[in-house]
């Protein structure tokens, strides 16, 4: 918004050619994105009280997660609105990569809305039925999928994904790439959900997450840097780098609140939210692949519950004392604290692992 109003004006006022730097807006909805979580943060927070609106605890979790029953929860609300009004403001809203990111924050936003509300307003047990949420995530990667198939502005290259590691190599997907897109789409927004088990877990790790795709937009939207760093040049792309700091500082801003002990929950509102944005945007990116590196701690957390319930179904085994693998910690006695910061330090060490794919080629 602020970029079609003043960007134009450069020709009155030399100041205004600042806003055709990506750098700069992506810094300034960072920024913004902060501000409105700080702002309305708190007021959010005792909205929800006000409401009683608060977090129903599973019987599949330690029981020192007991203490948190009735925190406000779908905070998503505000980290969804934290990631939409910044990249509003600042990024080219006639950019086709722009648009589906908005798009699919709100739909897989709403899914998680839906779960929520079933969940905590209407006190339905399992909230929103799985096969419904696992059918709306399919249904959306379906229209995603044939939208990229088939979009002239977007689809020169996109049914391709890039090896990490390996210079100028693509696996091209071809028909199947409307499945693969279902597929990560699917599995990153699950796999988000699954981490969301502990005071800020998945908000910090997808900070991180988003921190590393914000590079590689603007690299890849770079003709001079995509070039030099064999990376495929994608016109207009760098402006989803934006869109990766609004959801960098949204994060960050809800973390202040998250953080333990949690004063706020985001949800399956805001989880869901956060997880089909991400897959999104490696697809967009066409680097699918590497989005198993950079989200590596979600990796092992969907894989550890795929292991638990596979072991325990063939031999009646478990292999971790609890699944999702964050409770297994919990009950080799590391504190919540511990965790979080533990696995924020290896989502940092794969951040930098998938950043140096981008040069070992």
């Amino acid at each position: 918004m602020l970029y079609h109003l003043l960007y134009p004006l450069k020709e009155y006022f030399f100041a205004f050619n600042v806003f055709r730097y990506i750098t700069f807006r992506a810094a300034y909805a960072t920024v913004t994105a902060l501000l409105i979580c700080f702002i309305f943060g708190p007021k959010m927070i005792k909205w929800l009280q006000r409401l009683q609106i608060g977090q129903r605890i599973r019987k599949e979790v330690p029981d020192r997660h007991n203490d948190k029953a009735g925190t406000p929860t779908m905070g998503g609300v505000l980290l969804i609105s934290a990631i939409i009004i910044p990249t509003l403001f600042w990024a080219n809203l006639r950019n086709p990569y722009i648009q589906v990111a908005i798009v699919v924050t709100i739909w897989t936003g709403l899914i998680g809305f839906l779960d929520d509300y079933l969940s905590v307003v209407k006190k339905r047990d399992k909230g929103l039925v799985g096969r419904y949420k696992l059918l709306g995530q399919f249904l959306f990667g379906a229209i995603l999928g044939i939208y990229l198939y088939t979009n002239p502005l977007v689809a020169e290259g996109m049914t391709r994904t890039a090896v990490p590691f390996f210079k100028d190599l693509y696996i091209d997907w071809g028909y199947f790439y409307i499945p693969l897109v279902m597929f990560v789409i699917t599995g990153t927004s699950n796999a988000v959900n699954i981490t969301d088990g502990l005071d800020g877990l998945a908000t910090g790790v997808a900070a991180f997450c988003f921190l590393a795709f914000a590079l590689l937009a603007y690299l890849s939207g770079n003709r001079v840097f995509s070039e030099y760093l064999n990376i495929f040049y994608q016109e207009g792309a760098g402006e989803l780098a934006i869109y990766c700091m609004s959801v960098v500082g949204a994060s960050l801003g809800f973390l202040w609140f998250n953080t333990h002990p949690a004063q706020i929950f985001m949800g399956d509102t805001g989880s869901l939210a956060l997880g089909g944005a991400l897959g999104t945007v490696a697809v967009l990116l066409k680097s699918e692949l590497l989005l198993l590196v950079i989200g590596g701690v979600f990796v092992a957390e969907i894989v550890s519950v795929m292991i638990q319930v596979t072991s325990f179904r063939l031999t009646g085994k478990r292999i971790f004392r609890m699944a999702p693998i964050h409770h297994h910690f919990e009950l080799k006695g590391w504190s919540e604290s511990q965790i979080v910061v533990r696995f924020w330090i290896v989502a940092a060490l794969f951040l930098l692992l998938g950043m140096s794919t981008l040069k070992l080629r």
